[in-house]
């Protein structure tokens, strides 16, 4: 039997996820606001330095359109110098929490917040890049980007010169489209790629004045973070940010994972081991100073439908992107800028989850508040609030769901009103429970049966010997309660 049994689906899977991968490392560069070819290292780094550890077989890593938004806000906000020192600092958490077997937990995380995470973000970089499509200068709240967007048209219809570039634009994301449609040979090259090839062939034929990408060179680009950046980390408000990465990154990388696992048969994610190599690899991207990565969606399903079975097909795509940076880094400056934020724009279309939007609000209209609150948050505020608002509304919703509580009222006519409450006695139901006591008739006796309850928090049971002193003191016979259920105790009967 062969070393290497696999090695030709392997290699093949990998010039396609290599042909995915090249607009895509340069597409989330420039909406980041950093050189292009920082797209690549990351690229690279992600390839084969995480693709060679243990973690998901299949999944493919580098920069990722979801992580654009704050990447941008980190480089405007503190400078592409200190964005090596926040991805470093984000990757030792990552490491961290892999370490402490922490990453099996962030499967615990609400979908719905997950999706609205996804939603927001591609809500703000279609809107960015309708700017960049154009070639207009963006608004920098995800408000202003969505609100501008009329006046940014009125102005591009008085220019031949936007006029141009949003027809490459909108080109591109046309041939993106369609070339699904087209037959299953023609496929075997990705729709991206071709479109980016096509518009940088038409803008070069046809002398297009439209903006290309700038070229610094692999090794221009590669600046280690300096001792004035890791100066920042006293600054109080760049924590909130690597915090943002570490976590956001995680999330995004850990449930790709359980994406990728769905698409397969062969050996499922270890999660700890999988947040140890996005850590390791995220660690040095920092020591780079290049973006942070996280597991991608588009590109590891590439990988599967290739027909990649082991992880070599995802290394081996890492060396092709080493050798395209190193050999042909003139061919990135011919390619337009509008082209890329076609690229983007349907990246971030295919964010917003439409059909599971639908899904929940037929079956679960809780959820998908959640979902669309997130959503709104981080368009509204930024990426990392937006989440923490999604988070804690999801914990609210399922406290309140948790809470359920029965009360029913037995009256035979005659002797005492018996009062069953089942299920859990939160102060979230608390209203609900003393509405229905005081509404009893003060005149009779009640016997109050707290046997069915799981749970009764300290609130509630103040709260009913606080109404079982009141309705006894106007009924002259004493609440007969009886205590809810113990582990080490039969039901007891009391005198409240």
């Amino acid at each position: 039997m062969s070393k290497f049994p696999h090695l030709r689906q392997d290699f093949l899977a990998s010039i396609v996820v290599f042909l995915v991968a090249v607009p895509l490392c340069v597409g989330v560069a420039v909406a980041s606001g950093v050189p292009a070819e920082l797209g690549l290292v990351t690229g690279i780094v992600g390839g084969i330095l995480t693709g060679l550890m243990p973690g998901s077989s299949l999944q493919v890593s580098g920069p990722a359109a979801g992580l654009t938004v704050i990447v941008f806000e980190a480089v405007s906000e503190f400078g592409v110098g200190t964005l090596g020192v926040i991805v470093l600092v984000a990757g030792v958490l990552q490491l961290a929490m892999g370490f402490l077997k922490v990453g099996r937990w962030f499967r615990a995380i609400s979908v719905s917040v997950v999706e609205g995470m996804l939603c927001g973000i591609g809500l703000v970089i279609i809107a960015g890049q309708v700017y960049a499509a154009a070639g207009l200068k963006a608004p920098e709240t995800g408000v202003g980007k969505i609100t501008g967007l009329p006046g940014a048209f009125a102005d591009a219809l008085g220019s031949t010169e936007a006029l141009t570039s949003l027809a490459i634009g909108a080109g591109t994301i046309a041939v993106v489209v369609l070339w699904k449609k087209l037959p299953k040979a023609a496929q075997s090259v990705p729709g991206a790629l071709a479109a980016v090839v096509l518009a940088t062939v038409a803008t070069l034929a046809l002398s297009l004045p439209v903006a290309t990408v700038e070229v610094e060179g692999l090794l221009g680009v590669i600046q280690p973070p300096g001792a004035d950046a890791f100066g920042e980390l006293a600054t109080p408000a760049i924590w909130g940010t690597i915090v943002a990465f570490a976590l956001i990154a995680s999330a995004e990388s850990l449930f790709s994972a359980a994406a990728v696992d769905r698409l397969h048969d062969g050996p499922r994610t270890q999660y700890d081991k999988e947040m140890v190599a996005q850590g390791a690899g995220n660690t040095v991207c920092g020591l780079l100073g290049a973006l942070p990565m996280t597991a991608v969606i588009v590109r590891s399903s590439a990988n599967v439908s290739a027909g990649a079975k082991t992880k070599a097909s995802r290394v081996l795509h890492g060396v092709w992107l080493l050798l395209f940076a190193a050999a042909m880094p003139a061919a990135l400056a011919l390619i337009p800028l509008p082209a890329l934020a076609g690229i983007l724009v349907h990246a971030g279309w295919k964010l917003i989850p439409f059909r599971q939007i639908a899904a929940l609000w037929r079956g679960y209209k809780g959820e998908a508040l959640i979902l669309v609150v997130t959503a709104v948050s981080i368009v509204a505020v930024n990426m990392f609030e937006g989440v923490l608002i999604g988070l804690a509304l999801a914990v609210v919703k399922a406290a309140w769901d948790a809470s359920h509580i029965k009360l029913e009222v037995v009256d035979k006519g005659t002797g005492p009103l018996q009062v069953h409450l089942t299920g859990n006695a939160t102060f979230l139901r608390l209203p609900k429970i003393l509405d229905s006591l005081e509404n009893l008739p003060p005149d009779r006796r009640a016997e109050l049966d707290l046997s069915g309850l799981h749970h009764l928090d300290h609130a509630c049971r103040t709260a009913l010997e606080n109404w079982a002193q009141r309705h006894s003191a106007v009924g002259a016979q004493p609440v007969e309660a009886t205590e809810p259920l113990k582990p080490a105790a039969e039901k007891a009967t009391a005198n409240v």
